[in-house]
């Protein structure tokens, strides 16, 4: 991956949170590092961007225990797994990730739907009413078609009107990290069907990778999850800023290598792990 020159950093810009300046520098260099040999996905292997809505919208929180391999590839485990196994089913089934085939599904359907060997995903119910209130939703909006939303948002991600504004009214679009929205942005772009018009609007998503990672290193500092959460999106604002990486690609960085190596940009920080999670939500 060819880097862009080194941006400064402005100490202002963080000023008043629980970033550590002072880091932003080193870990901006250990990114730089890891960035020359890393290859972000492509996402070549989803297919449409109706299917790209409907998995985002459930991709959290997967319960699979074990890896499985799907159609010779793997073994897989976790969101991988659920991505694989459900666009194998939508290859059985043409048309049922759409808003037409969602908008009365049942948990029981869900749990067939991503059945591997002995298990299948986590809270079937859960995510079933999840896809019926995102179908239901986006036929009213943009005519069933996640391609009508894509273009209602015209290149935009965020402000009025912006794709992310026009995914929070969802319920599976509606966490405060963001996160699928910002999932769903980015595959659609990577894929040549968003063309994104204000890319200053991207951000690292801060879930418990990035929030660990962010702890560990001393790029921030120990807090509430409110607290941590909001400081490693600015943190490593600084971060891509500093290393010249943008925040979608340093988020597939830091979330690909980083989610089996909690030391992956230094233990400056100590030997801290993320805030707990909140059981009750859908998101992280």
């Amino acid at each position: 991956m060819r880097l862009p020159p080194r941006a400064e950093v402005d100490s202002r810009s963080i000023r008043g949170t629980r970033v550590h300046a002072e880091a932003v520098e080193r870990v901006a260099e250990r990114v730089r590092t890891l960035a020359s040999s890393y290859e972000p996905p492509s996402f070549e292997h989803v297919p449409d961007p109706d299917s790209a809505l409907f998995l985002c919208a459930v991709d959290h929180r997967t319960g699979y225990r074990a890896g499985h391999s799907v159609g010779g590839q793997g073994p897989l485990e976790g969101s991988a797994l659920m991505w694989a196994v459900g666009l194998q089913a939508a290859e059985r089934e043409p048309g049922l990730l759409t808003a037409a085939s969602l908008r009365g599904i049942t948990g029981e359907r869900v749990a067939g739907l991503f059945r591997i060997a002995d298990e299948t995903l986590a809270e079937p119910e859960r995510r079933a009413a999840l896809w019926r209130d995102l179908a239901v939703a986006v036929e009213r909006d943009h005519g069933g078609r996640a391609d009508a939303l894509l273009a209602a948002a015209r290149g935009r991600l965020g402000g009025d009107g912006g794709l992310l504004a026009l995914l929070a009214p969802y319920e599976a679009y509606a966490d405060p990290l963001r996160k699928k929205s910002f999932l769903f942005a980015k595959i659609c772009e990577r894929r040549g069907w968003l063309e994104v018009r204000d890319p200053d609007s991207w951000q690292v998503c801060a879930d418990n990778v990035l929030m660990r990672l962010a702890l560990r290193s001393g790029l921030v500092g120990p807090g509430s999850l409110a607290e941590v959460r909001e400081s490693t999106v600015e943190g490593f604002a600084a971060v891509a800023r500093r290393a010249g990486i943008s925040p979608p690609i340093l988020d597939d960085l830091l979330w690909e290598l980083g989610r089996d190596d909690s030391d992956l940009l230094g233990t400056e920080g100590g030997d801290l792990s993320e805030p707990g999670r909140d059981p009750s939500s859908d998101w992280y």
